[in-house]
């Protein structure tokens, strides 16, 4: 791995770009008209990573971006991705920043397709098109 910011390394590119940065402010601005939980969403430690080879794995194959915490994983580079994949994605940060445990398993109990906070992502995504 290369040191430095801008260097790349397992987790994709280091340091927040102005791409990401841009991006990240853009659908930050579409959650808050919502108001959905009481705290506001903070995306001070929010990292948006280019991870092309975990979507290769076979669970992940699926799925065009992927929330881990406070990071948001994308198939494809930030400058090629939709604003509302990174609204969808960032409204899942803000639901585990809210309330973590019950986030996680509600997956194991609901599944994927019908999870609440998959169907309140999808919502958010649409509702503040």
């Amino acid at each position: 791995m290369s040191g430095g910011a801008g260097g790349h390394g397992l987790l994709g590119r280091r340091g927040r770009g102005p791409a990401e940065l841009d991006v990240l402010a853009r659908a930050a601005g579409r959650l808050e008209r919502l108001s959905l939980y009481p705290r506001p969403l903070d995306t001070a430690r929010v990292r948006i990573l280019h991870v092309p080879w975990l979507f290769r794995l076979p669970w992940f194959r699926r799925f065009a971006g992927y929330n881990m915490g406070p990071l948001i994983l994308l198939r494809r580079p930030v400058g090629e991705v939709t604003e509302d994949l990174v609204t969808h994605e960032l409204c899942h940060v803000w639901q585990d920043q809210d309330h973590r445990v019950r986030m996680w398993l509600s997956y194991l109990r609901c599944g994927y397709a019908r999870n609440p906070h998959e169907v309140e992502a999808r919502r958010a995504m649409r509702e503040t098109r």
